[in-house]
């Protein structure tokens, strides 16, 4: 029986799950997944289309999932993977959840946090890019091809 390696890859791999789940139903495919003590406790995709609602990132439907599991509003002992580069406004709303880490895929060179600096996050949390970024970025590209 194969080992697993419960790595940033590993769990990079259960984000891309999600974001393929968004490509499938029409949303941009971007998808996260919230881990804490190595298990995925909250998983989520883009569902701003189905909701009709700007603000349904990825992001944010994952980190109400997670809070809810835990019972509080506080994240810190948790990691978030997540396809793409946050937008400022998830990475605000990292901030007030005090995550621990937040491990992203692609870079987001328009709409990513990094255009406008490092201050969105908590002082504590910690940020890794560029995990599995050429598969996270692949979906994204195929996705806006089908779409022009």
């Amino acid at each position: 029986m194969p080992i697993i390696e419960f790595n940033d890859e590993y769990f990079m791999r259960e984000a891309l799950k999600e974001a393929k789940a968004a490509f499938e139903d029409g949303e941009v495919p971007i998808g996260a997944v919230i881990v804490a003590n190595g298990r995925v406790i909250a998983k989520a995709h883009n569902l701003t289309e189905r909701l009709t609602d700007v603000t349904a990132h990825a992001e944010m439907q994952v980190f109400t999932s997670a809070e809810n599991y835990i019972g509080g509003k506080y994240l810190q002992d948790c990691t978030l993977f997540v396809t793409l580069e946050p937008c400022v406004m998830c990475a605000g709303a990292s901030y007030w959840t005090q995550i621990g880490k937040i491990v992203y895929g692609a870079k987001d060179e328009k709409r990513g946090f990094s255009i406008y600096g490092n201050n969105f996050f908590h002082p504590k949390t910690t940020i890794k890019g560029g995990v599995l970024e050429k598969e996270c970025a692949e979906l994204l590209t195929a996705f806006f091809k089908t779409k022009r």
